[in-house]
């Protein structure tokens, strides 16, 4: 295997997530990571795998953004909606517009998820409202007609109530002949936000706290959010009444349920409150949410208040959830270009989950047999969504206490490079989607003064990975599909020379 085919000038072009402005790196030299060099020295300097690392992360980022996508599943013929999901075995989904159209959306990717509508709509009077959060521009979208406000994330705040009564607005005078689009991505369970009857929005935001600081997982956390809610679960398609509804959905969650994505505002919610009971159960939180979220609990327990639409409800008879991304399709993207530039590649297949902690050592155990039996550099690839369990007062996010936790694994080892990313461009309350590591990254850290087990211990990745310059600050992307490990691997026999690289570039 030979890395020649990049081995001259390369213009590396990629896009913003809000715009579609297009920004050109380059021209610049690829390294050529596959072809040892004299000697069986591998050619690639930190830099040079910060950069390629960087380029196979907006490689996956354009294969699931809605403007590559929304043209290749939604179009119109002859006053006709067609939607072609993603899933081969799922037929395409044909709709008439003969009455009014409606547009709405919340989530990270639902503002240019509408904006890649908008063409494919053509010049029809469109109604409606999307909600996007609070660090995305409402002057970067031109959805005529439709209303764009900002909620907060990831905790819902004030801005969220306000923009969801006015999305519920915007559908109070619908008719059977009319139509609802719904664009709906991760981030929505924060940015729709109407809390059941007798709760407040400060009862909401404490129980979302509560569950992201214990460490809960999205299942688990949208249970609970669907049972203290009027408009997740299934509760936005009846606002929609009687009109059809045709959900498009990126998916943010392990294994794709749509009835979990945003905590499914149109799906059908096959859980109950007896499940929302177990989770509060499970991890013991009972005593720090509010009194008021355990009673509404307890009494849905008891079946004194009514369960969230269920499979089966004719509420769901004219309402239709289409999957359009997901993370397989990002990270088979990847892959693809991986092989463009010479590189084999290694998937695991199985999504990561669980604590992030856990799951960076397993993965740094993976990354180490990958690179003892492989003969050619390779690309190591995983998907999935982590846990943090927040202990101390630090500012981090999950990728990043991954990435630590790998690098702590197998500090020392030469031949090896990791970003780990959050495809939506954000890690947890920071400016940053993740972080780099590689074999050198405690060493360097050792000589700053910085104890990498203090900085886990106080949930402080951020700080530790921004003296050491390896944040990693995309902005937003306008998608979301979980997070990305990227991992450049060199075959033993290269680390020698490869090592001595890496020390004469500090």
């Amino acid at each position: 295997m030979t890395g020649g085919a990049l081995a001259g000038p390369t213009w590396l072009i990629w896009t913003t997530g809000k715009t579609g402005s297009a920004f050109f790196l380059g021209p610049f030299r690829l390294p050529a990571p596959c072809a040892p060099a004299v000697g069986g020295c591998a050619e690639m300097r930190p830099d040079d795998r910060h950069t390629l690392l960087t380029a196979l992360f907006w490689t996956a980022i354009e294969a699931v953004h809605p403007r590559h996508l929304i043209p290749q599943t939604v179009t119109v013929e002859k006053e006709h909606l067609l939607v072609r999901p993603r899933d081969a075995t799922a037929g395409a989904l044909t709709l008439a517009l003969t009455g009014r159209l409606f547009l709405i959306g919340a989530g990270k990717g639902a503002g240019s998820m509408a904006q890649a509508l908008m063409p494919v709509l053509g010049q029809r009077s469109i109604g409606g409202c999307v909600i996007i959060p609070s660090e995305q521009a409402v002057s970067d979208l031109s959805l005529p007609g439709v209303r764009v406000v900002q909620g907060e994330h990831p905790l819902p705040g004030p801005g969220s109530a306000y923009a969801t009564q006015a999305l519920v607005e915007s559908l109070s005078q619908v008719q059977p002949y009319d139509l609802v689009l719904v664009c709906l991505t991760g981030g929505a369970s924060s940015l729709l936000v109407r809390p059941a009857v007798g709760l407040t929005l400060a009862d909401k935001t404490a129980t979302n706290a509560v569950l992201l600081e214990c460490g809960a997982d999205i299942l688990a956390l949208n249970t609970v959010r669907k049972h203290i809610s009027q408009i997740k679960g299934g509760w936005l398609a009846h606002h929609a009444q009687p009109a059809t509804v045709a959900s498009l959905i990126l998916s943010d969650v392990i294994g794709d349920d749509l009835s979990v994505i945003g905590s499914g505002p149109t799906v059908a919610d096959p859980t109950t409150f007896m499940d929302a009971w177990r989770v509060v159960e499970h991890y013991d939180i009972a005593a720090r949410l509010p009194q008021s979220v355990c009673m509404h609990l307890r009494q849905g327990v008891r079946r004194a208040l009514p369960e969230t639409p269920k499979p089966g409800d004719p509420l769901f008879s004219r309402v239709h959830n289409m999957l359009i991304g997901s993370n397989p399709l990002a990270l088979q993207a990847v892959r693809e270009a991986a092989a463009r530039r010479g590189l084999r590649s290694h998937l695991i297949a199985q999504p990561l989950a669980g604590d992030s902690l856990v799951a960076g050592r397993n993965f740094a155990q993976t990354l180490r047999a990958v690179r003892q039996r492989c003969s050619d550099p390779t690309c190591l690839l995983a998907g999935g969504e982590t846990t943090v369990q927040v202990r101390g007062t630090g500012k981090g996010g999950r990728n990043q206490e991954f990435a630590l936790a790998v690098a702590q694994e197998l500090a020392g080892e030469a031949g090896w490079s990791l970003l780990s990313a959050g495809t939506d461009g954000i890690d947890g309350p920071t400016d940053a989607a993740g972080a780099f590591v590689d074999g050198r990254t405690l060493g360097r850290a050792r000589r700053k003064n910085l104890d990498p087990a203090q900085f886990l211990r106080n949930n402080d990745t951020y700080t530790f990975f921004s003296a050491l310059g390896d944040v990693f600050r995309p902005g937003s992307t306008g998608t979301n599909v979980m997070d990305m490990k990227i991992a450049l691997v060199v075959p033993p026999g290269a680390e020698e020379c490869h090592g001595k690289k890496e020390q004469d570039s500090e």
